[in-house]
């Protein structure tokens, strides 16, 4: 165990909540954006909407404490818990939230999910060299990279198809009020498996962190209070929304119907619940823009401004290996005092 000051440890923990809360502004654009470009709700609407169903996902912990293994995939099945440190903490977080923060001012809708798994991966190998990496956990995680999006899009071009069936005798106003409160519905359901899969991720750092300094004793498993702090953090950032991000997210990569603004965030939802279950820190923000691609493709492909959205898959790319970087440089600065 590595001990720590209490004022430091609960400026640590400051830290790690602030995360959240970037991520939840940096990904609000995830939770909204189909609403918002259909405007099916106002900005403000949306973004008040999507933090209360962030939120929310803590009740559904409760009753289903097997959704906390998101947490404990970050909180030891990256890197050995038993190397980690205060100071690779620190790198960690300060890689993540730089990285946020550059991507959030340019409007590109980087992964913020990501970008804390390569502060940890750059900090902790840089603090106790390669063999600190548990390359189960990273491989699932870098395989998600690939997949979350694929099945977003698959999932998402398969809901139009069905719907489009089930819906084929209706008229066209049936189906416009049919499929508007069926997207605010598959809308609920997207924050709510938003602010499930990526509120674990601060669980697990916070928790790793008091496993390594001995303020947590007994199994490895999320405390109540850290659990309740995460979700109100990242819905708090989720109110204050990333408007830049919302704009590409729901504008620029496609325009967007309400039949298919319903069927990217069911598509969306159904990815993130089951990443969620698997224990998999998948990318929110890679799946909703692989959905969105999907139900932009299914129109047809000249729908899709294929221009951002390769922009967007360069953002993704190189958000691992950037963030890796800057948590080495935070954890270095941690040798200078």
């Amino acid at each position: 165990m590595h001990e720590l000051a209490f004022p430091l440890l609960v400026g640590l923990i400051a830290v790690a909540l602030a995360f959240d809360f970037l991520n939840g502004l940096h990904d609000a654009a995830n939770s909204i954006a189909t609403v918002v470009a259909t405007r099916l709700l106002s900005p403000v609407q949306a973004v008040l909407f999507a933090a209360a169903f962030n939120f929310a996902a803590y009740f559904l912990t409760i009753a289903i404490p097997s959704l906390h293994a998101v947490a404990e995939t970050i909180g030891k099945g990256l890197i050995d818990k038993d190397v980690v440190t205060p100071a690779v903490i620190f790198g960690a977080l300060g890689g993540a939230m730089s990285w946020n923060v550059i991507t959030w001012l340019r409007g590109i809708p980087s992964s913020s999910s990501h970008a804390l798994v390569g502060g940890l991966i750059g900090a902790g190998v840089t603090h106790a060299g390669i063999g600190a990496v548990k390359w189960g956990g990273l491989n699932k995680t870098l395989l998600a990279i690939v997949l979350s999006p694929t099945l977003g899009m698959i999932l998402a071009m398969l809901v139009m198809l069905l719907s489009s069936w089930a819906l084929r005798r209706a008229t066209a106003n049936r189906a416009e009020r049919n499929f508007r409160a069926l997207h605010l519905l598959s809308s609920a359901a997207y924050s709510l498996s938003h602010g499930l899969n990526d509120a674990q991720k601060t669980m697990g750092i916070i928790t790793v962190l008091l496993y390594s300094t001995g303020y947590l004793t007994g199994p490895f498993e999320v405390p109540h209070w850290v659990a309740i702090s995460c979700y109100v953090a990242i819905a708090a950032g989720t109110m204050t929304g990333g408007w830049k991000i919302i704009e590409t997210m729901g504008s620029r990569i496609t325009k967007l119907s309400q039949h298919q603004g319903f069927s990217a965030s069911l598509a969306g939802s159904i990815v993130l619940f089951t990443a969620s279950a698997l224990g998999i820190p998948v990318s929110t923000t890679h799946t909703i823009t692989g959905a969105i691609i999907g139900a932009g493709t299914a129109r047809r492909a000249s729908a899709v401004r294929w221009g951002v959205a390769q922009n967007v898959v360069m953002a993704w790319i190189i958000t691992i290996p950037a963030s890796a970087t800057i948590g080495a440089l935070f954890y270095g600065l941690t040798l200078l005092f």
